[in-house]
């Protein structure tokens, strides 16, 4: 088991494993290529420890940073029911991308499954395949995971797909509020690749493009990473608040499988088992309108105190809100962030499901204004019951006025891998066959 890492020795670890995935990524990569701010409960990091979806509970604690954070392990098992990624606790970095698939039969899609299998497969061990190996000593997997989903497009008539979609599954409606780029929404396919340093990313991607060349075309892309707590707790946003406060328990697999993982009393096609339903918002703040702001009006707007995260009339991040003695929002205001994306009701509790968000940085935009924000994702048993359900909550919430939704889409997150012989999609191609 790996040890803890804090301070300088953190640092130091870092630095190696850089080194080491760099050495790596020389030999496999050949071409170049919430919540919820915007509809969820905020948070983003995952809070339990566990390394995929057949974690169960129980076993052994997780390690932890000298910040808190959950560390994810060195090397995530690839294999499993359910795909590494959604679990896992979450990676310093992070990339988003959709592509379209450009195949144009069924033996084509089955030839992309499985040269995506085969990839991810040996990318997340750390190794390479024999006729690759250059050096001698061990490659670092650097907690790697990459997650594919497919999204509504991809089940048209080009391969015969039509009737076997996830029920819950379609493109992504431009919501309130929203301001969607067609150039930045959907797609056939999704990869979501995690990892904790950010040149894992490049070249994880660099890699797929030269295997799937010709195969898919890149549609839309978002690199972003998790701010470090200060000085501990959960990370912050561009917001200047505390995200990753509030998920499900991802220790307990009957919750996971109650809000995560779509099972066979949910009436989706029997292929679709183990697999989870992925909202991605590529969610812009309107950093210059709210920095304006006088801070207490800042805190009623989220419903939480800037520098602790506590709730309003609370202490420590993770105390629970009390709506039920505040019933005219006295306290924390009924518009307020929190209290409307989760209002703690058994009621709206079917509603949650888990945040995995990072933070994106991408410079000025031509106005010379910083153009920063949230990649907001979410994971779900059903996309209508739960994230659409928080989204219509939250349609008229003041936090609106300072961010903007543009791009995005809702993909369905295959099941797992489960061995060396099956492959991505095997079960949704011979159900079709």
């Amino acid at each position: 088991m790996r040890r803890e890492r804090t301070g300088d020795d953190r640092e130091k670890a870092q630095d190696d494993g850089r080194r080491g995935f760099l050495k790596y990524a020389a030999g496999v990569a050949g071409v170049a290529a919430g919540a919820g701010l915007g509809g969820c409960p905020a948070a983003v990091a995952v809070p339990a420890g566990r390394s995929s979806g057949d974690a169960a509970a129980g076993g052994p604690a997780p390690e932890r940073a000298s910040d808190g954070r959950t560390l994810p392990p060195d090397r995530v098992p690839f294999h499993g029911r359910h795909q590494a990624g959604v679990l896992t606790p979450q990676q310093l970095f992070s990339g988003f991308a959709a592509f379209d698939v450009l195949v144009q039969d069924r033996a084509g899609l089955t030839r992309l499954f499985k040269e995506l299998t085969e990839r991810c497969r040996v990318l997340t061990a750390g190794v390479k395949p024999k006729d690759e190996r250059t050096a001698s000593e061990p490659q670092t997997p650097d907690s790697l995971t990459v997650t594919v989903g497919l999204g509504a497009s991809l089940f048209d008539d080009r391969f015969g797909l039509a009737g076997h979609k996830p029920r819950h599954l379609k493109a992504m409606p431009a919501f309130p509020n929203d301001r969607l780029d067609p150039a930045r929404c959907h797609g056939d396919l999704s990869l979501q690749v995690c990892a904790e340093h950010p040149d894992a990313i490049v070249h994880v991607l660099r890699d797929l493009a030269r295997s799937t060349h010709g195969m898919i075309r890149p549609r839309w892309r978002m690199d972003a990473f998790m701010n470090p707590s200060r000085p501990s707790g959960s990370p912050r946003n561009f917001l200047g608040f505390k995200d990753g406060i509030v998920n499900p328990d991802t220790a307990s697999r009957a919750e996971m499988d109650r809000l995560i993982w779509v099972t066979p009393p949910c009436g989706e096609p029997d292929w679709a088992d183990g697999g989870s339903y992925q909202v991605l918002r590529l969610i812009r703040f309107h950093s210059e309108s709210w920095d304006h702001e006088p801070v207490d009006r800042q805190e009623k707007v989220f419903g939480r105190h800037k520098a602790s995260g506590a709730p309003l009339g609370r202490v420590k991040e993770d105390d629970p809100p009390d709506y039920r003695d505040d019933p005219e929002g006295r306290v924390i205001p009924l518009d307020a962030h929190i209290r409307l994306a989760n209002p703690r009701t058994r009621h709206t509790d079917k509603s949650r499901f888990l945040r995995r968000s990072y933070n994106y940085d991408q410079g000025y935009d031509r106005r010379g204004r910083m153009d920063l924000g949230l990649v907001f994702c979410g994971y779900q048993q059903n996309v209508q019951r739960q994230f659409a359900t928080v989204q219509h909550r939250l349609r008229h919430e003041p936090l609106a006025r300072f961010i903007t939704p543009e791009g995005g889409g809702y993909f369905f997150v295959l099941p797992g891998v489960r061995d060396e012989k099956d492959w991505f999609g095997s079960r949704l191609m011979r159900d079709t066959h």
